[in-house]
């Protein structure tokens, strides 16, 4: 885990009141995962933000951060531009578990959750398939990035402005019966996630979940991310922060 100020080398607004952020922190690209996060304090904020990784590009030691507007603090983030610093901490919490011998798996992406499962994907490559589910299309993002990797991608919108209409736990259900996966992986909203691994749990396939919480420490210090587990028939508490933010779906208690 590391923690400094470090230069913004990219900013680009990629949708309705989403920005997309290239940072250079070598050492923070070389230690992370697909599936961690960073910690990003914003000037007059009191607690930092919790930030997704996008994207690694270990060769050029630089991260991607996808950011949506939804307060004060990503308000203040979104101003930031090229040449200033981003004070960052990380990379945090636990990433996914990558199959290396999975030749199907499916990656799915809600919202602000979508980010994520790019690394991912550029992990899997033609082994995935790639799900995507936004409000509308004014708030779709990253498609092109998906097909580059090689992925095959199927869009979502609640309103049918652009690919399907529909939510993802449809067309899950459909790419199921097209083709069982090995493994399947997603990131968004709870009652995404929940319909997610109640689908992976009926066909007995294996599912990562990565949740999406509000953090105050970000390194398990504090309970302002608690989330109830069960392990071995066994419940508690543990931190989306630390213990996460992924998680094997089975395990979550919705």
């Amino acid at each position: 885990m590391y923690q400094n100020k470090y230069e913004i080398i990219s900013k680009k607004q990629i949708a309705d009141g989403i920005f997309d952020f290239t940072i250079s922190c070598k050492e923070v690209a070389e230690a992370a995962t697909a599936g961690q996060f960073v910690h990003i304090s914003v000037p007059g904020c009191f607690l930092r933000r919790p930030i997704s990784i996008c994207e690694i590009d270990k060769q050029s030691g630089t991260i991607r951060l996808v950011v949506q507007v939804r307060g004060n603090g990503t308000k203040i983030m979104s101003c930031l531009n090229v040449g200033e610093k981003m004070d960052l901490l990380g990379p945090l919490g636990t990433g996914f578990t990558k199959s290396e011998n999975a030749d199907s798996v499916i990656l799915i992406g809600g919202g602000i959750g979508t980010p994520p499962m790019l690394e991912l994907s550029r992990c899997y490559g033609e082994r995935a398939r790639v799900i995507t589910g936004f409000r509308n299309s004014s708030l779709s993002i990253l498609s092109d990035d998906f097909k580059k990797t090689g992925a095959r991608l199927t869009e979502c919108t609640d309103d049918g402005s652009r690919g399907i209409k529909g939510f993802v736990t449809d067309a899950l259900k459909e790419e199921i019966k097209k083709s069982r996966p090995q493994k399947v992986y997603a990131c968004g909203p709870m009652v995404m996630l929940k319909g997610v691994a109640e689908i992976c749990k009926s066909d007995n396939i294996d599912c990562e979940i990565s949740l999406e919480e509000r953090m105050a420490c970000g390194v398990g210090a504090c309970l302002g991310c608690a989330v109830k587990l069960n392990r071995d028939g066994n419940e508690f508490y543990g931190h989306v922060c630390k213990d996460g933010p992924v998680f094997s779906a089975k395990e979550v208690v919705f």
